[in-house]
């Protein structure tokens, strides 16, 4: 199993930023591609954000230019710097991994998720 750990949400003001951290832990053997995901009350789960293990980004078009998604593959962890953050953002923010484990497959992962809350 590949465990996901997500810390970094919290309470900001509209036009605030939070930056957001996703390690991935457990008897790895590769990660692939990582991405964040996030589920607003009443709304389905909506990529946000995604890289690959190349390094190549792809972001929802209302986030373009103000998240930024990087990865250390040294670490195995993926972050969201999100800035300019507006009211209908808040939601449970989710990592999401495709990885394999030693003597394993490839398989989907998730993280159990971080609030962000936007708010005066």
């Amino acid at each position: 199993q590949v465990q996901l750990v997500e810390s970094g949400g919290g309470l900001v003001q509209p036009g605030g930023s939070l930056r957001l951290s996703c390690a991935a832990s457990g008897s790895i053997f590769s990660i692939r591609a990582m991405g964040w995901y996030r589920r607003a009350p009443g709304k389905e789960r909506t990529l946000v954000a995604h890289i690959t293990d190349g390094g190549i980004t792809n972001y929802l078009d209302s986030v373009q230019g103000r998240f930024t998604v990087s990865r250390d593959n040294a670490k195995n962890t993926v972050y969201l710097q999100m800035n300019s953050l507006k009211p209908e953002e808040a939601a449970v923010y989710h990592c999401h991994t495709v990885g394999r484990v030693v003597g394993g497959r490839l398989e989907p992962y998730w993280g159990q998720g971080t609030q962000g809350t936007v708010a005066s």
